[in-house]
């Protein structure tokens, strides 16, 4: 069992938004909320925080996070990332297979997820592979990933299309034996072969090869179909068009099991900014326009897009600061998520703290399928929480930021909301702001 986190009493905070609590903490769940917590018999030896002003939400969780480890230790560590990830307010992360070697078999899910456990920051959930190596011919181990004790649930080639539908065909057949979910990244190979940018008017400009909206849209047609055909959970990665919402929109109204997310900078930055060609605003998918990003905001907003996912993705600055053809792909995003969420989808009125709650926690629980995250602040229920300053603005400064990554396209911007505590397992892994201390399990403990 878990040793003793401690006893914490959180007073005044407001729960999702709303009037002000109470909340107990001890042994890792929450014991008691409201009026009665204070006075409750277990708050006596607790450690008291005033959250007056702050807001109480679940700890977020990143169905989309690239931890680089094993092999790519110069870009990030599971150690830096998940240090980032509490400092950004989540509890749990799901961390991509394209590592090296790549998470296509028990052994490299086990390892991420014991380099996960004794980092202690947030809970890391290993993605497997859908093929071996990512190459896009052969299923990777499935069953031993899903049955390894890393208890595997997502597949994802992410930075690659599963692009063959025979083969795709066969992965949402294969993961429905233990309720897992196929991860697409969309995009057809051979409509973005040596794509720099979104097609349109700004890369017309500049003379950079365009990638279009219909890349992304095919595929994920393509898959929604098959998951209707065969009964299957597909997700979709990073959802960037106005076209692939409609699609999505258009499965979910069929009753076809679909879920999709948007990133962070899919719902602010447009490929205006490439004009700049600073690589830090290279990503896959790439920026699209306003259009697109207005698109998003309303599906995210009306459950279209089921999550924020982060796609967290740091690179060496060498592969950064280079010219724009040769910079890698991809842009960091822990730190940063739920300050540009509030500025896009709350600031703007299109959501609610308790709306926020459900595309950052709850439904990416469900989708991930971890049954202690994304859960009610109610008593009785695992105590992983996040205390957030709303009205605080800071700006974004990548040198001071703990992933390993430099590659933010928020720097210098000045952004809403700070997470001043994160809960994990009913120890604050963040407290005033500032990391605190892991959680650590009895050791020999699974």
């Amino acid at each position: 069992m878990a040793e003793n986190n401690g006893t914490y009493l959180i007073r005044g905070a407001a729960v999702l938004g709303a009037g002000a609590e109470d909340l107990l903490i001890r042994d890792g769940v929450i014991a008691a909320r409201g009026t009665g917590a204070a006075t409750h018999a277990d708050a006596d030896d607790a450690t008291v925080i005033e959250a007056a002003g702050l807001v109480a939400l679940p700890g977020m969780v990143d169905v989309h996070t690239h931890l680089r480890e094993p092999g790519r230790e110069d870009a990030e560590t599971v150690e830096t990332g998940t240090r980032a990830a509490a400092l950004g307010g989540y509890t749990a992360v799901h961390a991509m297979a394209n590592s090296t070697p790549v998470a296509d078999t028990a052994g490299v899910v086990e390892q991420v997820y014991s380099l996960g456990r004794a980092a202690g920051w947030v809970d890391v959930r290993p993605v497997g592979a859908v093929t071996v190596g990512l190459a896009g011919e052969q299923l990777a181990e499935l069953g031993a990933m899903a049955d390894s004790r890393a208890r595997v649930r997502m597949f994802s080639d992410d930075g690659i299309c599963v692009h063959d539908p025979v083969l795709m065909r066969r992965a949402l057949e294969y993961v429905k034996a233990f309720d897992g979910v196929v991860a697409q990244h969309a995009q057809e190979p051979r409509l973005t072969a040596g794509a720099q940018m979104n097609e349109g008017e700004v890369s017309a400009v500049l003379g950079l090869t365009g990638w279009p909206a219909v890349a992304e849209e095919s595929i994920i047609a393509r898959d929604v179909l098959l998951a209707q055909h065969v009964n299957s959970r597909l997700h979709v990665c990073h959802v960037s068009t106005a076209g692939s919402v409609e699609i999505i929109r258009w499965a979910k109204e069929r009753g076809i099991n679909v879920t999709a997310e948007v990133t962070p900078h899919h719902l602010l930055l447009t490929d205006d900014l490439v004009r700049s060609y600073n690589p830090v605003y290279k990503v896959n998918p790439p920026l699209r326009t306003d259009a697109d990003v207005q698109a998003l905001r309303a599906g995210l907003a009306d459950g279209t897009i089921d999550v924020v996912g982060t796609d967290h993705a740091p690179h060496p600055s060498e592969h950064k600061e280079c010219e724009w053809a040769q910079a890698a792909m991809g842009m960091t995003g822990l730190e940063t998520a739920l300050s540009v969420v509030q500025h896009t989808m709350i600031e703007t009125g299109l959501m609610t703290w308790a709306d926020f709650a459900r595309v950052t926690s709850t439904a990416a629980a469900q989708i991930g399928r971890l049954a202690d995250q994304g859960r009610p602040l109610e008593a009785g229920e695992p105590a992983n929480l996040i205390l957030v300053d709303p009205n605080a603005r800071w700006t974004v400064d990548p040198a001071k930021m703990a992933t390993m990554g430099r590659n933010s396209p928020f720097a210098g911007l000045e952004l809403p909301g700070k997470v001043v505590a994160t809960f994990y397992k009913g120890h604050p892994t963040v407290l005033d702001g500032q990391l605190n201390t892991p959680y650590r399990e009895v050791a020999g403990v699974s």
